[in-house]
């Protein structure tokens, strides 16, 4: 009886000692405390992406990421262009020196300017090789290439990938007004070229001429995310790519961040990170029960970021998938939206930065409890709202929060560790005042 008795003093001090003191603060790990979030994103810009899938998101109330090849916009500056020595002078030394490391680059991104018919696979053939660590296939496809050059087995001509020519019909008025709906565009280069195989001259002519256009034409929130086509993850091209946008969907670099891309057949499993990206592309062969199952996987976790990757709609680009699929696909996301954040890959890039990086700072002032959030972000492209869990005293029924003049009545909840409410406010403020109603 003695020791059930101390024991049961011991069960009740460790109970009141796991009880949160009122003022304990925390960010929930996603916006509004979901289990999980989703970003739907789509590559090329292709015209059905706009003219049936954007309506379909629409409706539901969902935003999406568009990653758009700028080049072919009207009004836009920067089009195809090759930087270098004049090609005839390339052409000319291929004649007697093989394709090498030293010369390889300049050569492949040469290949997509030449101003011939058929060529341009060759660039995509070599870069492609090179993002599979196939460097001597890679020169030997250039050598192949540039005698048949010299020998005059091309017609002239003026040649532009698939995904260029899928993505024509779309003006910079449209996309503009697509992004005022909430929709995010983030660059896919000027060209949707094989980075892989561009020099640095013609790389960085692509990533960055991409984005002055969209920063003349949709400004500067709207240079925060890019894609490297093919979700390339070339090391020297992500390198590249990440001095010229902050948040890359083909790799964040985040020490607390878990990534599966979307040709790696992984499960987000078991993890020792904060975070999991689980990068997804669905494709014509893809059967609908499995890309419910992502979702399924992503709701019932608490660390899973469903990263889903489309390309096609309706016949129009690379694995076109029918509206009625889409539809159902994401009406099933929206139907689960009470446990899932639905949102554009940037705004979920900058939350879990800005979460990993603030800083809480709980005071009183005049027995009212005050709670502040720092970070050192880039406070131009970090103002996402973070969610936060206070601890209350344990007889409170309601709370107002105060935050620049703005009050809010906020209903408590009850935890094993006591009673909290849930608020929303940005980081680097005058801070949130909390009081009893």
């Amino acid at each position: 009886m003695k020791f059930l008795s101390l024991y049961a003093l011991f069960m009740l001090a460790c109970c009141c000692f796991l009880k949160a003191q009122p003022g304990k603060t925390e960010i929930c790990k996603w916006q509004y405390n979901r289990n999980g979030a989703v970003s739907i994103t789509w590559d090329d810009g292709s015209i059905n992406q706009f003219k049936i899938a954007l309506p379909i998101l629409n409706k539901l109330n969902l935003k999406g990421t568009f990653f758009i090849i700028t080049g072919q916009i009207p009004g836009s500056k920067y089009q195809a262009k090759f930087i270098g020595r004049p090609i005839k002078d390339i052409i000319a030394e291929t004649a007697n020196t093989p394709t090498n490391k030293d010369n390889f680059f300049e050569r492949a991104s040469a290949a997509a300017h030449l101003g011939l018919i058929g060529t341009l696979d060759y660039h995509y053939k070599a870069g492609s090789l090179i993002d599979g660590h196939k460097a001597d296939a890679a020169y030997k496809v250039m050598d192949e290439l540039y005698a048949k050059v010299r020998h005059g087995d091309f017609k002239p001509g003026i040649e532009h990938n698939t995904e260029y020519n899928d993505a024509h019909g779309t003006t910079w008025a449209q996309i503009k007004q697509y992004a005022a709906q909430g929709h995010e565009f983030a660059s896919h280069m000027v060209t949707h070229p094989r980075l892989a195989a561009l020099d640095e001259a013609n790389m960085k002519y692509e990533m960055e001429s991409s984005r002055l256009d969209i920063l003349h034409h949709l400004g500067l929130a709207y240079t925060f995310s890019a894609e490297g086509p093919f979700g390339t993850e070339n090391e020297r091209a992500v390198q590249y790519l990440s001095t010229v946008y902050p948040a890359l969907r083909n790799r964040m670099p985040e020490p607390w961040l878990k990534e599966i891309s979307r040709g790696n057949k992984d499960t987000p499993g078991n993890t020792n990170k904060e975070y999991v990206q689980y990068q997804r592309g669905a494709t014509t062969k893809t059967p609908l029960p499995i890309m419910k199952a992502w979702v399924d996987t992503t709701m019932n976790r608490h660390d899973t970021w469903l990263v889903l990757t489309h390309h096609g709609v309706q016949g129009i680009g690379w694995e076109a998938l029918p509206a009625t699929e889409l539809t159902e696909y994401f009406t099933y996301i929206k139907n689960h939206e009470d446990k899932l954040w639905v949102a554009t890959f940037g705004d979920v890039t900058k939350y879990m930065r800005e979460r990993q990086s603030a800083k809480i700072i709980t005071g009183n002032e005049n027995g009212k409890m005050v709670i502040k959030i720092q970070h050192p972000l880039d406070k131009r492209f970090y103002n996402i709202p973070l969610t936060l869990k206070t601890y209350v005293p344990a007889n409170w029924k309601n709370a107002i929060t105060i935050q620049a003049g703005v009050s809010h009545t906020v209903n408590v909840t009850t935890d094993a560790k006591g009673t909290y409410i849930i608020y929303q406010t940005k980081a680097n403020g005058t801070g949130v005042v909390i009081t009893q109603k």
